[in-house]
Protein backbone atom coordinates (compact mmCIF):
# COMPACT_ATOMS: atom_id res chain seq x y z
CA UNK A 1 0.00 0.00 0.00
CA UNK A 2 1.29 3.47 -0.90
CA UNK A 3 2.11 5.43 2.23
CA UNK A 4 0.90 8.98 2.70
CA UNK A 5 3.24 11.82 3.68
CA UNK A 6 3.14 12.94 7.33
CA UNK A 7 -0.18 14.41 8.43
CA UNK A 8 -0.03 18.17 9.08
CA UNK A 9 -2.60 20.58 10.46
CA UNK A 10 -3.69 24.15 9.75
CA UNK A 11 -6.17 26.47 11.46
CA UNK A 12 -8.30 27.79 8.60
CA UNK A 13 -11.66 29.49 8.41
CA UNK A 14 -12.64 28.51 11.95
CA UNK A 15 -11.64 24.83 11.78
CA UNK A 16 -8.56 22.67 12.17
CA UNK A 17 -7.84 21.00 8.83
CA UNK A 18 -5.60 17.99 8.32
CA UNK A 19 -3.58 17.86 5.10
CA UNK A 20 -0.74 16.02 3.38
CA UNK A 21 2.05 17.67 1.42
CA UNK A 22 4.80 16.36 -0.84
CA UNK A 23 7.17 17.62 -3.52
CA UNK A 24 9.51 20.63 -3.63
CA UNK A 25 8.35 23.77 -1.85
CA UNK A 26 9.86 25.81 -4.68
CA UNK A 27 7.49 24.39 -7.31
CA UNK A 28 4.84 26.88 -8.44
CA UNK A 29 1.92 26.80 -8.77
CA UNK A 30 1.32 23.83 -6.48
CA UNK A 31 -1.58 21.45 -7.06
CA UNK A 32 -4.29 21.19 -4.39
CA UNK A 33 -6.15 17.86 -4.61
CA UNK A 34 -9.75 17.93 -3.34
CA UNK A 35 -11.57 14.66 -2.71
CA UNK A 36 -15.26 13.77 -3.00
CA UNK A 37 -17.84 11.73 -1.08
CA UNK A 38 -17.34 9.39 0.68
CA UNK A 39 -13.59 9.81 0.37
CA UNK A 40 -10.48 11.24 2.00
CA UNK A 41 -7.18 12.82 1.03
CA UNK A 42 -6.05 9.17 0.96
CA UNK A 43 -8.01 8.82 -2.31
CA UNK A 44 -5.16 10.79 -3.93
CA UNK A 45 -2.37 8.53 -2.64
CA UNK A 46 -1.26 7.51 -6.15
CA UNK A 47 -1.23 11.09 -7.44
CA UNK A 48 0.61 12.44 -4.39
CA UNK A 49 3.40 9.95 -5.02
CA UNK A 50 3.54 10.35 -8.81
CA UNK A 51 3.29 14.15 -8.91
CA UNK A 52 5.80 14.72 -6.14
CA UNK A 53 8.26 12.29 -7.73
CA UNK A 54 7.86 14.28 -10.96
CA UNK A 55 9.03 17.40 -9.13
CA UNK A 56 5.62 18.97 -8.53
CA UNK A 57 4.39 20.29 -5.22
CA UNK A 58 1.14 18.65 -4.20
CA UNK A 59 -1.18 19.22 -1.21
CA UNK A 60 -4.20 17.06 -0.36
CA UNK A 61 -6.49 18.05 2.52
CA UNK A 62 -9.07 16.03 4.36
CA UNK A 63 -11.84 18.50 3.72
CA UNK A 64 -14.36 19.91 6.19
CA UNK A 65 -16.26 17.09 7.86
CA UNK A 66 -13.85 14.33 6.82
CA UNK A 67 -10.96 12.34 8.27
CA UNK A 68 -8.52 14.34 10.38
CA UNK A 69 -10.39 17.63 9.83
CA UNK A 70 -12.98 19.17 12.15
CA UNK A 71 -16.68 18.40 11.77
CA UNK A 72 -18.72 21.43 12.89
CA UNK A 73 -22.29 20.74 13.97
CA UNK A 74 -24.30 23.42 12.06
CA UNK A 75 -25.37 22.26 8.59
CA UNK A 76 -24.82 25.78 7.20
CA UNK A 77 -21.11 25.47 8.05
CA UNK A 78 -20.78 23.17 5.03
CA UNK A 79 -21.98 25.56 2.32
CA UNK A 80 -19.84 26.39 -0.70
CA UNK A 81 -18.63 29.65 0.87
CA UNK A 82 -17.16 27.72 3.79
CA UNK A 83 -15.69 24.98 1.58
CA UNK A 84 -13.93 27.41 -0.75
CA UNK A 85 -12.91 29.60 2.20
CA UNK A 86 -11.18 26.61 3.81
CA UNK A 87 -8.93 26.28 0.75
CA UNK A 88 -8.10 30.00 0.76
CA UNK A 89 -7.08 29.66 4.40
CA UNK A 90 -4.89 26.68 3.51
CA UNK A 91 -3.11 28.79 0.88
CA UNK A 92 -2.68 31.63 3.39
CA UNK A 93 -1.15 29.28 5.95
CA UNK A 94 1.33 27.91 3.41
CA UNK A 95 2.12 31.37 1.96
CA UNK A 96 0.92 30.28 -1.46
CA UNK A 97 -0.22 33.01 -3.83
CA UNK A 98 -2.01 30.85 -6.41
CA UNK A 99 -2.59 27.14 -6.93
CA UNK A 100 -4.02 24.73 -9.46
CA UNK A 101 -7.10 23.16 -7.87
CA UNK A 102 -7.92 19.56 -8.77
CA UNK A 103 -11.26 18.10 -7.68
CA UNK A 104 -13.03 14.77 -7.99
CA UNK A 105 -16.73 14.18 -7.32
CA UNK A 106 -17.87 16.79 -4.73
CA UNK A 107 -14.35 18.16 -4.70
CA UNK A 108 -14.93 18.99 -8.36
CA UNK A 109 -17.90 21.21 -7.53
CA UNK A 110 -15.72 23.03 -4.99
CA UNK A 111 -12.75 23.62 -7.30
CA UNK A 112 -14.95 24.90 -10.13
CA UNK A 113 -16.29 27.47 -7.65
CA UNK A 114 -12.82 28.67 -6.69
CA UNK A 115 -12.23 30.87 -9.77
CA UNK A 116 -15.76 32.27 -9.47
CA UNK A 117 -15.26 33.35 -5.87
CA UNK A 118 -11.48 33.67 -5.36
CA UNK A 119 -10.03 34.30 -8.81
CA UNK A 120 -6.90 35.96 -7.42
CA UNK A 121 -5.88 32.66 -5.74
CA UNK A 122 -6.46 30.33 -8.71
CA UNK A 123 -3.92 29.55 -11.43
CA UNK A 124 -5.93 26.74 -13.01
CA UNK A 125 -8.63 24.13 -12.40
CA UNK A 126 -8.92 20.41 -13.13
CA UNK A 127 -12.26 18.66 -12.79
CA UNK A 128 -12.22 14.88 -12.59
CA UNK A 129 -15.63 13.42 -13.56
CA UNK A 130 -17.42 16.50 -12.18
CA UNK A 131 -18.43 19.07 -14.81
CA UNK A 132 -18.77 22.81 -14.45
CA UNK A 133 -22.30 23.94 -15.22
CA UNK A 134 -24.21 27.17 -15.25
CA UNK A 135 -26.56 27.95 -12.38
CA UNK A 136 -29.59 25.65 -12.52
CA UNK A 137 -32.86 27.29 -13.59
CA UNK A 138 -34.53 26.03 -10.39
CA UNK A 139 -33.60 24.60 -6.98
CA UNK A 140 -31.38 21.59 -7.82
CA UNK A 141 -32.96 19.38 -5.15
CA UNK A 142 -36.39 19.90 -6.66
CA UNK A 143 -35.01 19.19 -10.13
CA UNK A 144 -33.42 15.96 -8.91
CA UNK A 145 -36.61 14.97 -7.08
CA UNK A 146 -38.66 15.52 -10.24
CA UNK A 147 -36.23 13.57 -12.43
CA UNK A 148 -35.21 10.67 -10.16
CA UNK A 149 -37.84 10.54 -7.38
CA UNK A 150 -37.80 10.76 -3.59
CA UNK A 151 -35.50 7.74 -3.16
CA UNK A 152 -32.64 9.32 -5.14
CA UNK A 153 -29.76 9.53 -2.66
CA UNK A 154 -29.20 13.30 -2.87
CA UNK A 155 -32.91 13.87 -2.25
CA UNK A 156 -32.83 11.41 0.68
CA UNK A 157 -29.81 13.24 2.11
CA UNK A 158 -32.05 16.26 2.73
CA UNK A 159 -33.90 14.27 5.43
CA UNK A 160 -33.52 16.23 8.69
CA UNK A 161 -33.85 12.97 10.65
CA UNK A 162 -30.53 11.89 9.10
CA UNK A 163 -31.63 8.33 8.43
CA UNK A 164 -29.10 7.91 5.55
CA UNK A 165 -26.31 8.91 7.96
CA UNK A 166 -27.34 6.13 10.32
CA UNK A 167 -27.61 3.53 7.56
CA UNK A 168 -24.10 4.22 6.29
CA UNK A 169 -22.66 4.71 9.77
CA UNK A 170 -23.92 1.32 10.96
CA UNK A 171 -22.62 -0.46 7.84
CA UNK A 172 -19.27 1.18 7.17
CA UNK A 173 -17.51 -1.82 5.66
CA UNK A 174 -20.59 -2.67 3.56
CA UNK A 175 -20.62 0.91 2.28
CA UNK A 176 -17.06 0.77 0.97
CA UNK A 177 -17.44 -2.80 -0.27
CA UNK A 178 -20.39 -1.67 -2.37
CA UNK A 179 -19.14 1.72 -3.59
CA UNK A 180 -15.46 1.10 -4.28
CA UNK A 181 -15.77 -1.25 -7.24
CA UNK A 182 -15.39 -1.06 -10.98
CA UNK A 183 -18.74 -0.69 -12.72
CA UNK A 184 -20.56 -3.47 -14.48
CA UNK A 185 -20.08 -3.34 -18.27
CA UNK A 186 -22.37 -0.87 -20.00
CA UNK A 187 -24.68 -2.50 -22.54
CA UNK A 188 -24.10 -1.19 -26.08
CA UNK A 189 -27.81 -0.38 -26.40
CA UNK A 190 -28.05 1.44 -23.06
CA UNK A 191 -30.22 4.60 -23.21
CA UNK A 192 -28.52 7.97 -23.20
CA UNK A 193 -28.27 9.89 -19.92
CA UNK A 194 -30.28 13.02 -19.30
CA UNK A 195 -28.24 15.55 -17.32
CA UNK A 196 -30.15 17.24 -14.49
CA UNK A 197 -28.45 19.66 -12.05
CA UNK A 198 -25.05 18.25 -12.99
CA UNK A 199 -26.12 14.63 -12.47
CA UNK A 200 -26.51 12.56 -15.61
CA UNK A 201 -27.36 9.13 -14.27
CA UNK A 202 -28.71 6.53 -16.61
CA UNK A 203 -32.21 5.19 -15.88
CA UNK A 204 -30.60 1.79 -15.28
CA UNK A 205 -28.72 3.03 -12.19
CA UNK A 206 -30.21 2.41 -8.74
CA UNK A 207 -29.75 5.76 -7.02
CA UNK A 208 -31.41 4.74 -3.73
CA UNK A 209 -27.96 4.33 -2.17
CA UNK A 210 -29.03 4.06 1.50
CA UNK A 211 -31.42 1.21 0.74
CA UNK A 212 -28.87 -0.41 -1.56
CA UNK A 213 -26.30 -0.41 1.26
CA UNK A 214 -28.83 -1.67 3.80
CA UNK A 215 -29.46 -4.75 1.68
CA UNK A 216 -25.95 -5.24 0.32
CA UNK A 217 -23.96 -8.47 0.56
CA UNK A 218 -20.48 -8.44 -1.02
CA UNK A 219 -20.62 -12.21 -1.56
CA UNK A 220 -23.18 -11.68 -4.31
CA UNK A 221 -21.43 -8.77 -6.05
CA UNK A 222 -19.60 -9.80 -9.25
CA UNK A 223 -17.95 -6.40 -9.75
CA UNK A 224 -14.19 -6.04 -9.18
CA UNK A 225 -13.05 -4.18 -6.03
CA UNK A 226 -10.67 -1.30 -6.65
CA UNK A 227 -9.21 -1.27 -3.11
CA UNK A 228 -6.90 -3.78 -1.51
CA UNK A 229 -8.01 -5.00 1.93
CA UNK A 230 -5.42 -2.68 3.52
CA UNK A 231 -6.65 0.32 1.52
CA UNK A 232 -10.29 -0.39 2.31
CA UNK A 233 -9.41 -0.55 6.00
CA UNK A 234 -8.14 3.06 5.88
CA UNK A 235 -11.57 4.24 4.73
CA UNK A 236 -13.41 1.95 7.14
CA UNK A 237 -11.33 3.06 10.15
CA UNK A 238 -11.75 6.76 9.33
CA UNK A 239 -15.50 6.66 8.70
CA UNK A 240 -16.11 4.40 11.69
CA UNK A 241 -14.55 7.17 13.79
CA UNK A 242 -16.12 10.18 12.06
CA UNK A 243 -19.42 8.92 10.70
CA UNK A 244 -20.83 10.21 7.42
CA UNK A 245 -22.77 13.30 8.53
CA UNK A 246 -19.99 15.81 7.79
CA UNK A 247 -19.77 14.80 4.15
CA UNK A 248 -23.53 14.45 3.71
CA UNK A 249 -23.93 17.99 5.06
CA UNK A 250 -22.30 19.21 1.82
CA UNK A 251 -25.37 17.87 0.01
CA UNK A 252 -27.68 19.50 2.55
CA UNK A 253 -26.42 22.89 1.33
CA UNK A 254 -27.19 22.41 -2.36
CA UNK A 255 -30.39 24.50 -2.20
CA UNK A 256 -28.64 27.12 -0.06
CA UNK A 257 -25.70 27.27 -2.47
CA UNK A 258 -28.09 27.67 -5.38
CA UNK A 259 -30.02 30.49 -3.72
CA UNK A 260 -26.87 32.35 -2.69
CA UNK A 261 -25.27 32.06 -6.15
CA UNK A 262 -27.87 34.23 -7.86
CA UNK A 263 -26.08 36.88 -9.90
CA UNK A 264 -22.70 35.12 -9.73
CA UNK A 265 -20.86 35.06 -13.06
CA UNK A 266 -20.24 31.37 -13.79
CA UNK A 267 -17.55 31.95 -16.42
CA UNK A 268 -14.24 30.27 -15.50
CA UNK A 269 -11.38 32.51 -16.63
CA UNK A 270 -8.35 30.33 -15.92
CA UNK A 271 -6.77 27.42 -17.85
CA UNK A 272 -8.91 24.35 -17.19
CA UNK A 273 -8.83 20.63 -17.80
CA UNK A 274 -11.82 18.28 -17.66
CA UNK A 275 -10.96 14.60 -17.14
CA UNK A 276 -13.95 12.38 -17.89
CA UNK A 277 -14.47 8.69 -17.12
CA UNK A 278 -16.04 6.59 -19.85
CA UNK A 279 -18.12 4.39 -17.54
CA UNK A 280 -19.09 6.75 -14.71
CA UNK A 281 -22.79 6.02 -14.23
CA UNK A 282 -23.59 9.14 -12.17
CA UNK A 283 -21.27 11.72 -13.79
CA UNK A 284 -20.98 10.42 -17.36
CA UNK A 285 -18.91 12.16 -20.05
CA UNK A 286 -22.12 13.59 -21.50
CA UNK A 287 -22.53 15.69 -18.34
CA UNK A 288 -19.53 17.74 -19.55
CA UNK A 289 -21.20 18.70 -22.83
CA UNK A 290 -21.33 22.45 -23.28
CA UNK A 291 -18.62 23.30 -20.75
CA UNK A 292 -16.67 25.19 -23.40
CA UNK A 293 -19.41 27.85 -23.41
CA UNK A 294 -18.52 28.70 -19.80
CA UNK A 295 -14.77 28.05 -19.93
CA UNK A 296 -12.92 29.75 -22.80
CA UNK A 297 -9.64 27.92 -22.07
CA UNK A 298 -10.78 24.32 -21.68
CA UNK A 299 -9.23 20.98 -22.58
CA UNK A 300 -11.03 17.65 -22.26
CA UNK A 301 -9.54 14.21 -21.75
CA UNK A 302 -11.40 10.90 -21.67
CA UNK A 303 -10.21 8.01 -19.49
CA UNK A 304 -11.55 4.85 -21.07
CA UNK A 305 -12.69 1.78 -19.14
CA UNK A 306 -13.02 3.68 -15.85
CA UNK A 307 -15.96 4.12 -13.55
CA UNK A 308 -16.51 6.83 -10.96
CA UNK A 309 -13.38 6.44 -8.82
CA UNK A 310 -11.13 7.49 -11.67
CA UNK A 311 -7.96 8.53 -9.84
CA UNK A 312 -7.99 5.19 -7.98
CA UNK A 313 -9.18 3.00 -10.88
CA UNK A 314 -6.75 4.44 -13.46
CA UNK A 315 -4.09 6.06 -11.27
CA UNK A 316 -1.19 5.96 -13.73
CA UNK A 317 -3.21 7.51 -16.55
CA UNK A 318 -4.72 10.23 -14.37
CA UNK A 319 -1.35 11.10 -12.82
CA UNK A 320 0.37 11.20 -16.21
CA UNK A 321 -2.27 13.56 -17.61
CA UNK A 322 -2.07 15.86 -14.59
CA UNK A 323 1.72 16.05 -14.89
CA UNK A 324 1.64 16.62 -18.66
CA UNK A 325 -1.02 19.35 -18.50
CA UNK A 326 0.51 21.10 -15.49
CA UNK A 327 3.97 21.23 -17.12
CA UNK A 328 2.65 22.35 -20.49
CA UNK A 329 0.47 25.13 -19.14
CA UNK A 330 2.51 26.46 -16.22
CA UNK A 331 6.21 26.00 -16.95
Amino acid sequence: MIEMPPLKFVQTNGIRMGYYEAGPISDKPPMILCHGWPELAFSWRYQIKALSEAGLRVIAPDQRGYGATDRPEPVEDYDIEHLTGDLVGLLDHLNIDKAVFVGHDWGGFVVWQMPLRHIDRVAGVVGINTPHTNRAWADPIELLRARFGDKMYIVQFQDPAREPDRIFGSRVEQTFDAFMRKPAPRPPDAPAEEVVAGVGASPRVNLAFPQMIAGYDAKHDPRTPILSPEEKQVFVDNFTRTGFTGGINWYRNMSRNWMRSEGLDHTVRVPSLMIMAENDAVLPPSSADGMDKLIPDLEKYLVRDSGHWTQQEKPEEVSAKLIEWRRRRFE
